[in-house]
């Protein structure tokens, strides 16, 4: 900070690049010139009230992306996606664009009876779910994941979940009756067919030693089977993005795109099935076509994105569980967008432009300003900043102005919509790639359904960089990590009937095909 006389210039959050702060500071380097600039500086900002309104745009500026770096950026997805697909440059990509083995969405007449099991963040859920055509009936249980399992062994957690499933079954009296079970699970895997997934790397503060490289289904039958108190027919394993789909696409024909914008963010998609070199599947066995589970959390972990990142984005990753990686993810997602808003709140306060220069030691520790408090702050609707100070109060912060409530709900604002206009940038990628006359995105998670503006900010800048004439929609999904894991095992147990009777009728037709045979020979 250079000082001038009783002014005080704050340089590190001032634009030194720019050539005007360059000539003035070559200036200031002669004594002369230097005293007569202090007094033309006093006299300037007593003629500028807005030099601390100035200086808090100077910090926030990095987060206004400019619209040429949003088709940058989707420019530099597309060349990640294809090189996720092609089997000679997938070993290097960092978006794996994995073959999901799903390759058919509801049709509407799947029946009976299912188990869904959904694990993509602290909390576990089991349910039971009873299908009677578009009827869909559910019943859940949420069972809480410990910090000390998270961070443990995989036979800890897998044994965890095996116990809520027994518990489960038990109190909703299923005994040991065997249901076809879908698995939601909600990590970056390698699927290598519908009920087998290999977990690559764990995000979202998951560090179970003796998972990653391992075959998630196998893991879970294993802890099932340790207990010796139940029956479970495991028929698929995906991911959230692949359940919100397949829970859209039981209503939506037109679904063809599924989106997670909460603790984590992630996106799947349907892909044409000669673009998908990774799949061990024959074209004539099925529908042309194949769910890619993009994991584009990854996206910019090779450096690509440095050029939008910013020094809170550098500071988040730094501190992360895994630092370098999900790039991406972490200038987006719910887990990490409240820390990256606590962050400039800290500077403002510490250069005296936001609550007197008096912050708390609440707002000062690390992870404690929620990615909620976002969306509340960004709720309010007056000048009242009802939840705004709300939020003060938990944060213990005692003393703040109108002005200050202003800046914050400024802060969140900027914050959140460059992480729509992020997300924005990747669907604008897709239906593009996908080139669709009109598709439904389905999405879920916390993040997009509870922020106020999300919706519309990303409907406003996805429009802007779709192609012409593209259609879309935004679709809310309902319980997709939930209902679409059930409806992905329906489908799955609907096709298995299928190819069964196929072979029953193929084989009756082979035996009467050679009955006549031998009669036409004896005669």
């Amino acid at each position: 900070m250079a000082a001038c006389g009783k002014v005080e210039v704050n340089e590190d959050i001032l634009d030194t690049l720019s050539p005007e702060l360059q000539v003035i500071k070559k200036t200031m380097q002669d004594k002369q010139m230097r005293l007569g600039m202090q007094e033309i500086l006093k006299a300037l900002l007593k003629i500028v009230p807005d030099y601390e309104n100035m200086l808090v745009e100077n910090v926030l500026r990095p987060f206004i992306v400019k619209d040429e770096d949003y088709i940058r950026i989707m420019d530099l997805m597309l060349e990640n996606f294809n090189k996720g697909l092609h089997k000679e440059t997938n070993k290097d990509a960092r978006v794996k664009m994995f073959p999901t083995y799903v390759r058919a969405v509801p049709d509407g007449t799947e029946e009976g009876d299912y188990l869904a099991l959904d694990l993509g963040g602290t909390n576990f859920r089991v349910l039971l779910i009873s299908l009677r055509g578009q009827e869909v009936n559910m019943d859940s249980k949420i069972y809480l994941i410990p910090q000390n399992i998270m961070l443990g062994t995989g036979e800890q957690l897998f044994d965890h979940i095996a116990e809520c499933i027994s518990k489960f079954m038990v109190s909703h009296k299923l005994g040991r009756k065997k249901l076809p079970l879908g698995f939601t699970f909600s990590f970056p895997c390698r699927q290598e067919g519908l009920d087998k997934a290999i977990l690559t790397t764990w995000t979202k503060g998951f560090k179970c030693e003796g998972v990653e490289g391992e075959d998630i289904v196998r893991l879970l039958h294993e802890a099932i089977k340790r207990r010796g108190d139940m029956a479970v027919d495991c028929l698929a394993v995906i991911n959230d993005t692949v359940g919100a789909l397949m829970s859209c696409a039981h209503s939506d024909r037109q679904c063809a795109v599924g989106l997670i914008l909460g603790t984590g963010t992630n996106a799947c998609y349907i892909e044409r099935l000669e673009n998908v070199e990774l799949a061990n599947v024959k074209a004539e066995d099925g529908p042309r076509e194949m769910l890619i589970n993009t994991e584009w959390g990854a996206f910019g972990d090779d450096g690509c994105l440095d050029f939008v990142r910013t020094e809170y984005d550098r500071h988040v990753d730094k501190h992360s569980l895994n630092p370098g990686l999900q790039i991406y993810e972490k200038m987006i997602s719910g887990m990490y967008m409240g820390e990256i808003v606590r962050l400039v709140l800290v500077k403002l306060v510490k250069h005296s432009l936001l609550f007197g220069g008096q912050g708390s030691e609440l707002l000062f520790q690390r992870g404690r300003f929620y990615t909620k408090y976002v969306s509340e702050i960004e709720s309010d609707v007056d000048d009242g900043f009802k939840n705004t100070k709300q939020v003060f109060e938990e944060l213990e912060i005692d003393k703040s102005t109108e002005e200050d409530c202003r800046i914050v709900q400024h802060v969140c604002s900027l914050i959140s919509s460059r992480a729509a206009y992020l997300a924005s940038a990747g669907i604008g990628c897709i239906l593009n790639k996908m080139d669709r006359p009109e598709v439904t995105v389905a999405v879920d998670g916390s993040l997009y359904r509870f922020h106020p503006h999300f919706h519309d900010l990303m409907m406003e800048k996805t429009q802007q960089l779709v192609k012409p004439g593209l259609k879309f929609k935004l679709m809310l999904s309902h319980d997709g990590s939930g209902k679409g894991a059930a409806l992905v095992a329906a489908v799955a147990h609907r096709l298995r009937q299928e190819a069964h009777t196929f072979q029953k009728e193929d084989k009756s037709n082979l035996r009467r095909n050679l009955g006549e045979m031998n009669l036409y020979e004896q005669s």
